[in-house]
């Protein structure tokens, strides 16, 4: 047995490589070996395998299997070339060797060669025939064809008839490449010396060992009949569509007999097997008998005899053309797809290939491919009725994570016929989009003196990506706040996002502070983005007010002097306070809470101003003394308490003997304030040297200047009065310490400002001292100078 292997490869468009073409006998044994595939594709057998090698046939039955470990190809089942082609040469299977990662296509060839294993076959094993005995010498008598499956040399070669001495054959070319076959009557008959003549009609092929079909020929001797018919036309061609409908008229042949009566009626036969599809009647009108079918048969050619009563007879041909008709859709074969791509995947990257073909022939058969519009794909030819599916444009699963690509092949036909096949895609996604917040910037608030891991307030970001790509992590960017990391201060959950509080705050330590918090997704690589936070800290009534003036002393009593002279609203002295609280907490108003005479005195309920609110009379004692409250206006409010001695009197001598009494009265009652007037001082102290830098940085800085005021719509600003002095020279406020105040925002950033000045018409009595009011005045004259201040000892 002879194989013949033939390897040619051809450059094709896309993904088809090459071709390979191999020539195998049929009726091979299953198993049988067809070539190497691999080698005669220059490919590895581990690509083979990698790459899952498979044929692709279609719709055909497969007939040859690959093995991927060896990479040889196989027959799977046994193959007839007369069952797979019939007459039609050459026979050839067409298939597909598809491997994926990449995505490659080798169209292979295996032709089928021809072997004799069918014997030439008539339809009939007996002919009859019945021939006048006036038949002359050279009458024709058409034989049926024998018909052999096989192809060139295995086909009918020639045909013997035993005996030859009545009859001798003769055989014609026509042009569809068959002979036909005669009878032709070399002497004349004589019935009554044989009616019956019996004879073999013998058909040869031309293969090794040669095979042979009979057909007994069995001819009866008729008497007289000697006109045979004679067809008017040699060859008659017809056209007709396919499908068309059972009963149409194809033809119309006639034939003529010179005899008259019997011998001259003429009988139309169609002499060969197509006689199931055609049917001809006694007019010679060529009918169809069945369904044509353009796919499967392109024409006729149909031999017709006519036989007249006598047994003469004439032939003739009818070739009849089918006509296309577009009634076959385009058949589309899905041969590899991939069910998902990246997102990221580059343009024309390949999807799926496919198969189309359309039976039908010229514009009927001519397919043309196409998808839907604004979808990122496109088709692609890739060689002759192969197609590929490509990216077209960037893909963005966050834009569409799902195609359903139909794929519509329709052919030039009119009416036109199409066929759809429908790849569902999904798009996998990749980590292409950060977090993004839902506010550029967050600002929260947080009232002072909270409980450690308070939550404040959550953030919250987002990300369009899916899955891992989209899971977000919440990170406290590293960073200070006054030299301390902010981590000592908040803390980020890494997967809520909510902020709590480490720490408790102090308004007036810290009023705000910014963090950044980053969001940062599971990706890989991971993606992040940050936010910034403005963490506003807001003020609690936690400080009680604080009284600058008038100090309170344990040693000394300090007076403030009131001649009895004194008009209505006569200004004593100023109660000043203030409130290291902001807002309406340091919001200060003052009220007297015990009095000597509550009718003598009135506080200013948002000044601290202390007036006469009648005449001094000489009635009125010459101690006075006042207790004044300073509330602020937080909730709830907190108080203190200052208390203001006044001297109503004209003379020294006089205060200077109601006062010592006074004195030693309240030593016990200063006694309890000294601390608190320490603690006072210490912080009118501090306030002061803090006051003092922050007027050198305001020089440096400019911008900063804005500071100086509290967030307050009312601002605190403790007011001081101006010295006052009468023309007779008895003072209305005393004047040890002057103190300038302004509140801001930062209570450890007020500037304050301490002036020892000369008091005018202050007492100051010390029962502890040992010098006489004589002793003074010897060596100062305080009465003539009103603006010294005077302490009296006792």
């Amino acid at each position: 047995m002879r194989r013949q292997v033939l390897l040619l490869f051809i450059l094709c468009l896309g993904s088809v490589i090459g071709q390979v073409t191999y020539s195998i006998p049929e009726e091979m044994g299953k198993g049988s070996l067809i070539g190497n595939i691999a080698r005669d594709l220059g490919l590895d057998v581990k690509r083979l395998k990698a790459g899952k090698a498979r044929i692709y046939t279609g719709d055909s039955a497969q007939y040859i299997e690959l093995n991927r470990e060896r990479g040889v190809l196989l027959i799977k089942e046994k193959i007839d070339r007369e069952l797979l082609c019939k007459q039609t040469t050459p026979c050839a299977l067409h298939f597909q060797i598809t491997l994926e990662n990449p995505l490659e296509l080798f169209p292979i060839t295996v032709e089928i060669t021809d072997i004799n294993d069918n014997a030439p076959l008539f339809q009939k094993e007996e002919r009859k025939l019945e021939i006048s005995e006036s038949a002359v010498v050279g009458s024709k008598f058409m034989l049926e064809k024998a018909f052999d499956a096989d192809i060139g040399p295995n086909g009918l070669q020639r045909y013997t008839l035993k005996p030859s001495d009545s009859f001798v054959l003769k055989l014609h070319s026509q042009s569809d490449g068959s002979k036909k076959v005669e009878m032709i009557l070399q002497k004349p008959l004589d019935r009554e010396k044989q009616e019956h003549v019996s004879l073999v009609l013998t058909a040869e092929d031309g293969g090794e060992p040669q095979l042979t079909g009979t057909m007994q020929i069995h001819v009866t001797v008729l008497d007289v009949n000697d006109n045979a018919p004679v067809f008017s036309k040699a060859v008659y061609k017809a056209s007709i569509t396919e499908n068309s409908a059972l009963g149409t008229l194809i033809s119309k042949v006639s034939a003529t007999d010179a005899d008259k009566g019997a011998n001259g009626k003429v009988m139309y036969v169609i002499g060969n097997t197509v006689s199931n599809l055609f049917h001809i009647n006694t007019e010679g009108d060529v009918i169809l008998n069945g369904p044509v079918d353009y796919e499967k048969e392109k024409n006729y050619h149909i031999d017709i005899e006519a036989i007249d009563q006598g047994g003469l007879s004439d032939s003739s041909k009818i070739i009849i053309d089918v006509i296309d008709v577009n009634d076959n859709s385009p058949v589309v074969n899905m041969i590899s797809s991939s069910s998902s791509v990246p997102e990221d995947a580059p343009v024309r990257t390949v999807i799926a290939l496919m198969s189309v073909s359309d039976p039908d022939s010229d514009a009927n058969g001519q397919v043309n491919c196409g998808i839907g519009e604004n979808i990122p794909f496109a088709i692609k030819i890739t060689s002759n009725n192969f197609y590929s599916l490509v990216t077209d444009s960037d893909l963005d699963r966050e834009r569409s994570s799902e195609y359903n690509v139909t794929v519509t092949c329709s052919d030039e036909g009119v009416p036109s016929l199409s066929s759809s096949v429908t790849l569902t895609l999904h798009i996998s996604d990749v980590n292409d989009n950060a977090p993004v917040f839902d506010r550029p910037s967050y600002e929260a608030y947080i009232v002072e003196n909270n409980t450690p891991g308070l939550s404040v307030f959550t953030v919250k970001a987002s990300d369009a990506d899916w899955n891992q790509n989209a899971r977000l992590s919440y990170i406290l960017e590293d960073s200070s706040v006054n030299g301390v990391p902010v981590s000592s201060y908040v803390s980020v959950s890494a997967e809520s996002g909510v902020i709590h509080a480490v720490r408790s705050f102090d308004y007036e330590q810290l009023k705000e502070f910014h963090f950044r918090v980053r969001a940062q997704d599971g990706g890989s690589p991971p993606l992040s983005s940050n936010v910034s936070v403005r963490m506003v800290i807001q003020d609690q009534n936690d400080n009680a007010p604080q009284v600058l003036y008038p100090v309170q002393t344990g040693g000394s009593v300090l007076a403030e002097m009131v001649p009895r002279s004194a008009d209505v609203g006569y200004l004593v002295t100023k109660v000043v306070a203030v409130d290291v609280d902001c807002g309406q907490n340091a919001w200060l108003s003052y009220k007297v809470h015990k009095a000597t005479d509550r009718a003598l005195f009135e506080v200013g309920l948002h000044n601290g101003e202390i007036r006469t609110v009648r005449q001094v009379t000489d009635k009125d004692a010459v101690k006075q003394r006042l207790t004044v409250v300073v509330e602020d206006n937080g909730q709830p409010s907190r108080s203190a308490t200052v208390i203001v001695n006044v001297a109503v009197a004209d003379s020294f001598p006089q205060v200077l003997s109601e006062f010592t009494d006074f004195s030693m009265h309240d030593k016990e009652y200063n006694d309890k304030l000294t601390f608190y007037l320490v603690l006072a001082l210490a912080v009118v102290s501090f306030l002061f040297i803090t006051c003092l830098l922050l007027i050198i940085s305001v020089k440096v800085y400019r911008w900063r200047q804005s500071r100086v005021l509290c967030h307050s719509n009312l601002p605190v600003i403790p007011y001081y009065p101006p010295r006052y002095s009468d023309t007779l020279g008895t003072g209305t406020l005393p004047h040890v310490y002057n103190y300038e105040v302004c509140r801001t925002t930062d209570s450890r950033k007020s500037d304050c400002k301490l002036d020892r000045a000369a008091s005018q018409n202050v007492l100051i009595m010390d029962p502890s001292s040992t010098r006489t009011m004589q002793k003074i005045h010897n060596e100062k004259n305080i009465l003539d100078d009103p603006d010294s201040p005077l302490e009296f000892p006792f």
